[in-house]
């Protein structure tokens, strides 16, 4: 290996603090948040259910599509691109050749995602390494105001592509890692005010547009009302959620959510083995039994959740999330912790 490590490789730098090596759980427990509603809308794509009865839109696909479809999924991206940015300053203290050790992750982030695509086309993990190449790795060279310019132009220029959400990618990956370059992260749990505007900005703009995204439900997902709509709610989701962490509600939700964010690789991969064996199981293929997809949906992230609180009492990283850092170091890392 031709990195020079400054201090001991392998600890957890996807969502430490610069300088701290402490973790933010304010981002496990987000990234929880976000698997929570991912995995409602990655089952019926896969298992081919039918929204649509007479060309009338089903009622639960009708509040998913209102709800929770990209909704989620922006925050997803967003936190992958804060991990990038976060993981790059982190390796810059450790070693000569941060950007080496970056572009390493991220190839091995498209090998996992090109495995996970052939079980679920349209998967995240494998754009997200694209993008990191194609965009994050040139601008780890750029100022911070410049890439925050870019990815407000990559947000606006996302927009305006009906391809159901998948065009903003680029510039919430972007955003995400210009955010941990303003050490943003870190300043969560003082910005209780900024917060505050942000959420009651967010939920106003998302009763305009949901509204608007309901002039037409057949095509939802497609659509420029809906990629906006479900911009807002995210932000919506995510500041709200922030507000309440610090409250007695707030840190038993986050109790539950961090183990199953700190694993969310792990999560989200193991998430498509279990759908699909036990979607067909279920008699979800191809049908349109949307209540049993709900039920499957939530048992599975009951089972991840207890699983991911136990995994988590052992071992220092999830299994995935293990390998993923052992390639990226290029070499085994201690898999329990240190006493």
């Amino acid at each position: 290996m031709t990195t020079t490590e400054v201090s001991r490789p392998g600890a957890d730098d996807t969502d430490r603090t610069p300088g701290s090596g402490r973790r933010i759980g304010a981002l496990d427990a987000l990234r929880g948040l976000a698997l929570c509603g991912i995995i409602f809308v990655n089952i019926p794509p896969v298992m081919h259910m039918s929204g649509t009865v007479d060309m009338e839109v089903l009622p639960v696909r009708h509040v998913l599509d209102m709800t929770v479809q990209q909704r989620f999924f922006p925050i997803f991206a967003l936190l992958f691109g804060v991990g990038f940015g976060i993981f790059l300053q982190r390796a810059g203290t450790r070693s000569e050749r941060p950007r080496l050790l970056l572009g390493r992750r991220l190839l091995a982030l498209a090998v996992f995602g090109a495995l996970h695509h052939l079980l679920q086309p349209g998967e995240a993990l494998l754009v997200y390494a694209l993008i990191g190449l194609v965009f994050l790795l040139p601008l780890s060279w750029a100022p911070r105001w410049a890439n925050l310019l870019i990815a407000v132009m990559l947000l606006l220029a996302g927009l305006t592509v009906a391809s159901g959400g998948i065009a903003l990618n680029p510039g919430l990956l972007v955003l995400g890692f210009a955010a941990a370059q303003y050490h943003l992260p870190e300043k969560l749990h003082r910005s209780g005010k900024p917060i505050l505007a942000v959420f009651a900005a967010s939920v106003a703009l998302s009763v305009v547009t949901l509204v608007w995204q309901e002039q037409d439900p057949l095509s939802a997902g497609f659509t420029t009302s809906s990629s906006l709509a479900g911009l807002c709610m995210a932000t919506a989701y995510a500041s709200g959620f922030l507000l309440l962490l610090p409250t007695a509600v707030g840190r038993v939700l986050s109790g539950t959510l961090r183990p199953l964010g700190r694993m969310a690789l792990t999560n989200y991969v193991t998430a498509t083995l279990l759908f699909i064996p036990l979607g067909h199981l279920l008699g979800l293929h191809e049908s349109t039994a949307w209540g049993t997809e709900l039920a499957l949906a939530t048992g599975i992230l009951v089972l991840q959740a207890v699983w991911s609180r136990v995994w988590l009492a052992y071992f220092s990283y999830g299994p995935m999330e293990w390998l993923w850092r052992c390639i990226t170091w290029w070499r085994i890392v201690p898999l329990k912790p240190r006493p």
